[in-house]
């Protein structure tokens, strides 16, 4: 399910949602989302299934079970965790590949902060500061990709490739066992040979090719201490 990015400023000025909160009690918006995602999470409990929701959901109480995606940085895994739900890591400053790839000015459509490939590479999805009890909560980690700004399936291939393949090695191997330098060799000698005899028109290392580009197109660029800022405003409300 969601749960994310849901603006309360319209629920705040509708006399019903106002009315459901004073009929159930609730302190305000926040905990009218905790009710509604508790329900929801009842039901499919009843089902055999489980509530799998972005961290936002843990700015109010939520029935045991639930699972949570920390996609806002990683306060979400560590508080997920930390209050007993299992967690995927999966933050935007890391494994965001519809990020731009690096700071280069072709780079097409540039939003938030570059995520690069070594950015991708030294991605742990198990937050620091948690006891091993904890830890065995972080699942694992994913790569999200959000393609409204892709307008070709060529493009997909662009924001994924190679980020993907450090990704996955990243989550296969652990923190201990990589060598970025290492993990480059095989990909520029070995794998990207393989990308290209399969199709998968992959970012190359020197940067966009022209018709990778998309000039005029500003995007909605970041720096990553502007980007820090926004998201520590964001998780403000989550409980810990």
């Amino acid at each position: 399910m969601g749960g994310d990015e849901c603006p309360k400023e319209q629920w705040k000025g509708d006399p019903r949602t106002q009315e459901v909160i004073a009929e159930r009690g609730l302190a305000d918006e926040n905990a009218l989302q905790s009710w509604f995602i508790t329900r929801i999470a009842a039901h499919v409990a009843e089902r055999g299934r489980r509530v799998f929701g972005w961290d936002e959901i843990l700015e109010g109480e939520l029935p045991p079970g639930v699972a949570v995606a920390s996609w806002r940085g990683l306060t979400g895994a560590v508080t997920a965790a930390r209050r007993g739900f299992d967690v995927v890591s999966c933050p935007d400053d890391q494994v965001y590949l519809d990020y731009r790839q690096s700071e280069h000015p072709d780079e097409p459509i540039p939003v938030p902060v570059p995520v690069t490939l070594a950015d991708a590479y030294a991605f742990d999805p198990v937050p620091d500061g948690l006891s091993d009890e904890q830890a065995a909560r972080v699942l694992g980690g994913q790569a999200n990709l959000w393609s409204e700004h892709m307008d070709t399936p060529r493009m997909v291939d662009y924001y994924a490739f190679p980020r993907l393949c450090a990704v996955a090695e990243a989550l296969w191997c652990g923190p201990g066992r990589r060598d970025f330098d290492e993990f480059s060799s095989r990909l520029y000698d070995a794998h990207l040979p393989r990308l290209d005899a399969i199709g998968v028109e992959y970012r190359p290392r020197t940067g966009p090719l022209p018709w990778q580009t998309r000039p005029g197109v500003v995007g909605a660029p970041a720096t990553k201490a502007d980007r820090e800022a926004h998201t520590n405003r964001r998780v403000a409300a989550i409980r810990s």
